[in-house]
């Protein structure tokens, strides 16, 4: 199933000389993983306070990107710099959660946009990580299959955003639009349950 997910090797090759001179600066690899999180409150709480003036919108889309730079980061500093912690995998996983829910919960400040519509997608997204999660509890790896993973809902989002500040997108969209993006996390949710179970039955 198609994901932005894996265009991340690529994406890892031009961070590398970065992820090198954070390493000789002692950066670790749960501080980056921290100040994502707290970057990504900081910014919804800035959209939030400030909603009402759309060009605010234009925070998210941006962040979105240096969030994923820097949730490559942590990973590398931790696989390639011997920084794997039994600590930054709890980070790892409940910080993006956290992010994303504060950021995706923004929405519900947005005129005509149904919050429980917002919250279900919030769940979903929830739901599919924990699914995700749960693939080693039976053996199988740590599943991140599309087509709407972290790296997938960040894009989703992130263009919605930019439609909404630059005012492209007429605000009666984004309920469809987020009718889809649930639509396809229930189909994420039962793919990532399905390819766990095959993982293992193959084994």
């Amino acid at each position: 199933m198609i994901s932005v997910y894996q265009l991340k090797p690529k994406f890892q090759a031009l961070l590398r000389p970065l992820v090198q001179k954070l390493f000789d600066a002692k950066v670790t690899a749960n501080q980056v993983t921290i100040a994502a999180c707290i970057g990504s409150l900081l910014v919804a709480l800035l959209v939030v306070l400030a909603s009402s003036h759309l060009w605010v919108f234009w925070l998210i889309p941006l962040w979105m990107f240096v969030r994923m730079a820097l949730n490559a980061i942590d990973g590398m500093l931790a696989r390639e710099f011997g920084q794997k912690s039994n600590l930054g995998a709890y980070f790892n996983e409940l910080t993006d959660v956290i992010a994303d829910s504060a950021l995706f919960l923004v929405f519900v400040f947005v005129s005509g946009v149904n919050p429980m519509l917002v919250v279900l997608v919030v769940i979903l997204s929830l739901l599919t990580e924990y699914a995700g999660v749960m693939g080693p509890l039976i053996g199988a790896s740590r599943r991140y299959d599309g087509p709407m993973g972290k790296s997938d809902r960040a894009l989703a989002f992130g263009v919605i955003s930019a439609g909404i500040a630059i005012g492209w997108l007429p605000l009666t969209w984004i309920n469809p639009l987020l009718w889809i993006i649930a639509g396809l996390l229930v189909y994420t949710l039962v793919n990532r349950i399905r390819q766990g179970l095959n993982e293992v039955s193959n084994n």
